[in-house]
């Protein structure tokens, strides 16, 4: 993930911006955990400003872009976190765990760090329906359900889990893959799809080819055709999900 994040992450903090919606859901989930770690940290998108927080990451052009004042933060590997264990009370991990070399072993590591609480924001596997990868770029699909866990593996790391739906606005700040659902002319811009790791994973010759037809969509109005229906939406379920484990 550190070489990914080294290549991608120049420029990283001016489209993923975190939006204050899924910053409340975030927050209600971490409910009273005192102290937290966040794993995966990024450039500290959604860490909360009102406990302390250590931030772990692994990308050193991450670590550079973050906001003077935010949390300090420790480069170090998900699957090897340096800290004791029942260490804080609570650990948070963002659009993050799909990258870790072993996944199993970051989510126990997880666990063993956090005395009251795990929040992971993740993308369900076995959920469907987006008009971007069905439509266009299913390899993006292919790539994305090998790589995220499923709640499964969230149950066996951390024993009984609460599952949420973590709803995407329609006019979200935060650019990852499902924020422009409502706007797909945003897709076509390089500058949007280079802060979004699985494009940078795409073949380039499937990439271009769904570029294409997704212009060519938009351009004769068949997209707006077939998905007419978004325009009246304010939110939808594209299957980002909260994990939450209550570790005592």
């Amino acid at each position: 993930m550190s070489q990914l994040y080294d290549e991608i992450g120049i420029g990283y903090p001016q489209r993923r911006r975190p939006d204050p919606r899924l910053a409340a859901a975030i927050s209600r989930a971490l409910n009273r955990a005192e102290t937290v770690v966040n794993v995966g940290a990024g450039t500290g998108s959604y860490e909360p400003v009102d406990r302390p927080v250590v931030a772990v990451e692994p990308a050193m052009t991450m670590i550079r872009q973050r906001r003077a004042g935010s949390a300090p933060a420790v480069q170090a590997s998900a699957t090897e976190l340096p800290f004791r264990d029942d260490g804080f009370a609570g650990a948070l991990a963002i659009l993050t765990v799909h990258h870790w070399p072993d996944r199993a072993r970051g989510l126990d590591e997880l666990a063993r760090v956090a005395r009251r609480r795990v929040v992971v924001v993740t993308w369900d596997p076995s959920s469907s329906g987006f008009w971007l990868v069905d439509d266009y770029f299913p390899e993006i699909m292919d790539i994305d359900r090998r790589i995220f866990p499923t709640i499964e593996d969230f149950r066996r790391a951390f024993g009984r889990v609460e599952v949420q739906p973590l709803q995407i606005p329609h006019d979200c700040l935060d650019g990852f893959l499902g924020a422009y659902w409502r706007r797909p002319h945003a897709y076509l811009d390089a500058g949007v799809r280079s802060a979004i790791s699985t494009f940078a994973k795409a073949q380039p010759r499937e990439l271009q080819s769904g570029l294409e037809r997704l212009r060519r969509d938009l351009a004769d109005g068949t997209w707006e055709r077939r998905h007419a229906g978004l325009r009246a939406l304010t939110e939808i379920d594209l299957g980002y999900r909260i994990v939450i484990a209550a570790r005592r």
